[in-house]
C-alpha cells in the first residue's frame, strides 16, 4: 500500500497516508527487516546456546535444536506472512484474531500479550542488556539474607536487584524514544540491527580462526552415549527443552505486523521482511553456534548454567582471546539487546492502541499523541508493567512463560490460515504460504506438541502461564459490557 492510496481494512481507513487512528506510514522495507532481525538476534544466541547443552548434551543435538527451531519460525512467520498480506492494520494478530475466531479470542491474546508474551519478552532481552552492563561495571547487589526473600517461593525481587533496576532504567530511556516518535524507533533498530549482525559475524569468524579451537568439539553429531537426562521424556524430553531456548532466539517475528498501520506499501513489505528477516537471522545463529563449539567443549559449555550473570558468548571470546576480546562481546551484547529491546517494545503498544479502540483495554490506551503520531499512553502502560516483572522473576523464568504462552497463539495464528482461505476465499493474497496446506498443518501440529510437552516438563511454568491468560477473562467481560450497543 503507497501512501496515496487508500484502503479499507478491518473498518479503519489509511487515507492520505494517515491511518484513522492518527499513526503514519513511515517505514520502508529495509527498515521492516531490520525490526523482525532486531527482534530475532537480542540476548538468545548469546545466553541460550549454554542450558541448551546442558539438556541435550552433545553439540550436535544443540545444532539440530537450533535448525529445527529456525525452520518451524520461518514457517510460521511465512504463515503470518500470508494474513499480513490481506490485512494490513495496526495491531497485527489481535486484528487476524478478530477475524478468525472473533472478539473474545482476540482480546485474550492481547490480554496475554499484555501481561506476558510481550512484556517479558521485552523484559527478558532488556535483562541480559543489564547482566552485559553487569559483566563490565559490577553492579551493586543486597545481602544474602534480602535477596532469600520470595513472594510464593517463586518471585525473588531483590535478587540481583542492581541489575534489575539498571534494565528497568534502559526500558524507560527506550520507551521515551518510542514515544517521540515511530522514526525514531526504526532509526535505532536499523542502526543498531546493522551493527550487530556485522558484530556477531566478525565474533563467528574470529572464533572459527582460533588456533586453539577443534572441530572435534563438534562431536558427538548424535545422542551423547553417557548422557543423563533430568527430563520425565527423556532425550524427547530435552530436545523439546533445549528447543525452549532457541525458540526464545527466534520469538519476535510476530510483531512486525503490529506495525501495519506504520509501515509503507505493507502488503507487500511485510511478507518480504518477515521471510528475509527470519531466514537471515537463522543463518547467523547456526553459523554463530558453530564457531562457540569450535571454542568450548560440550562440558566447559555445561558449565556455565550454574554461574547466574555468565553469558556463553563473553566466556567463548575470553577464553579465546583474553578479557579485552570478552570485553568486545560485551560491549557487542549491549549493543545487540539495546537494539533488540527497542524493536521488542516499539510494536505491541500499537496493539494495545488497537484493543483500546474497541473498547476492549485501558480507555486511555487509544491515545494517540497529537504532535508524535505515537501511541503515547500505550507504550507508557506496557513499560509499567514490563517493570513490574522485571521485579518479580529471573530471566528463565520470564522467557519460560513466553514461549509456552506464545505458541499457544502462534499454533492458531497459523490454523487461521486454514479458517481465512474459507471466510475470506475472494480476498485478495499477495502471497500465499508455500506447501499449503501440509506445512502450515506441520507448524499447528508442532505448536500443539510443544505446549503438551511443555506441561509435562515444565508444570509450574505452564500453570503460572495458563493463570495469567484466564486472568483476562473478568477483565474481558468488564470492558464488554461497557461498549455500546
Amino acid at each position: 500500500m503507497t501512501t496515496d492510496e487508500t484502503s479499507q481494512s478491518n473498518g479503519k481507513t489509511h487515507t492520505g497516508g494517515t491511518y484513522a487512528g492518527g499513526l503514519l506510514p513511515r517505514l520502508g522495507l529495509f527498515t521492516a527487516t531490520m525490526i523482525v532481525m532486531g527482534n530475532l538476534i537480542g540476548s538468545g544466541v548469546f545466553k541460550k546456546a549454554a542450558p541448551m547443552a546442558a539438556e541435550v548434551q552433545s553439540p550436535g543435538l544443540v545444532l539440530a535444536c537450533w535448525l529445527i527451531a529456525g525452520g518451524m519460525s520461518l514457517l510460521g512467520a511465512l504463515c503470518n506472512a500470508e494474513v499480513a498480506g490481506m490485512i494490513a492494520d495496526s495491531g497485527g494478530q489481535y486484528s487476524y484474531f478478530k477475524r478468525m475466531y472473533g472478539r473474545a479470542f482476540a482480546f485474550l491474546y492481547g490480554w496475554t500479550g499484555f501481561i506476558v508474551i510481550q512484556t517479558a519478552s521485552i523484559g527478558s532481552i532488556a535483562y541480559v542488556f543489564g547482566q552485559s552492563a553487569n559483566s563490565l561495571f559490577a553492579f551493586p547487589r543486597l545481602g544474602a539474607s534480602w535477596e532469600a526473600v520470595s513472594v510464593f517461593g517463586i518471585f525473588y525481587p531483590f535478587d540481583n536487584l542492581g541489575v534489575k533496576l539498571f534494565t528497568i532504567l534502559t526500558v524507560w530511556l527506550i520507551t521515551m524514544a518510542n514515544y517521540a516518535g515511530v522514526i525514531f524507533g526504526g532509526l535505532i533498530a536499523s542502526l543498531s540491527s546493522a551493527l550487530k549482525i556485522l558484530g556477531i559475524v566478525v565474533v563467528a569468524v574470529l572464533g572459527l580462526m582460533w588456533s586453539g579451537g577443534s572441530f572435534g568439539n563438534l562431536s558427538p553429531v548424535l545422542a551423547n552415549p553417557d548422557a543423563h537426562y533430568a527430563t520425565p521424556l527423556g532425550l524427547f524430553g530435552a530436545m523439546f527443552a533445549a528447543m525452549l531456548g532457541a525458540f526464545w532466539a527466534y520469538d519476535g517475528w510476530v510483531n512486525l505486523p503490529f506495525l501495519g498501520a506504520e509501515i509503507r506499501r505493507p502488503h507487500r513489505n511485510i511478507p518480504l521482511a518477515l521471510g528475509i528477516g527470519v531466514a537471515g537471522s537463522m543463518a547467523v545463529y547456526l553459523l554463530v553456534n558453530v564457531a562457540f563449539f569450535h571454542v568450548m567443549s560440550i562440558d566447559e559449555m555445561r558449565g556455565l548454567v550454574g554461574s547466574e550473570n555468565s553469558i556463553v558468548g563473553v566466556e567463548v571470546m575470553r577464553k579465546a582471546y583474553g578479557s579485552r576480546a570478552a570485553g568486545f562481546v560485551a560491549a557487542l551484547i549491549l549493543l545487540s539487546t539495546f537494539g533488540a529491546t527497542n524493536c521488542s517494545l516499539m510494536q505491541p503498544s500499537r496493539m494495545y492502541f488497537a484493543m483500546a479502540q474497541d473498547g476492549l483495554f485501558f480507555k486511555s490506551a487509544a491515545t494517540c499523541h497529537p504532535k508524535h503520531h505515537t501511541p503515547s499512553t500505550s507504550l507508557i502502560i506496557q513499560a509499567t508493567w514490563t517493570s513490574v516483572l522485571l521485579i518479580s522473576g529471573t530471566f528463565d523464568q520470564l522467557t519460560d512463560m513466553v514461549i509456552f504462552a506464545g505458541f499457544l497463539f502462534y499454533g492458531a495464528g497459523a490454523f487461521g490460515v486454514f479458517v481465512l482461505r474459507r471466510t475470506m476465499k475472494d480476498t485478495p493474497r499477495p502471497y500465499r504460504v508455500t506447501g499449503y496446506p501440509v506445512l502450515p498443518a506441520v507448524f499447528v501440529l508442532f505448536c500443539l506438541m510443544l505446549v503438551v510437552v511443555t506441561i509435562i516438563e515444565r508444570p509450574r511454568d505452564a500453570g503460572i502461564g495458563l493463570a495469567l491468560i484466564l486472568a483476562g477473562l473478568p477483565f474481558y467481560f468488564y470492558w464488554r459490557k461497557r461498549l455500546p450497543e
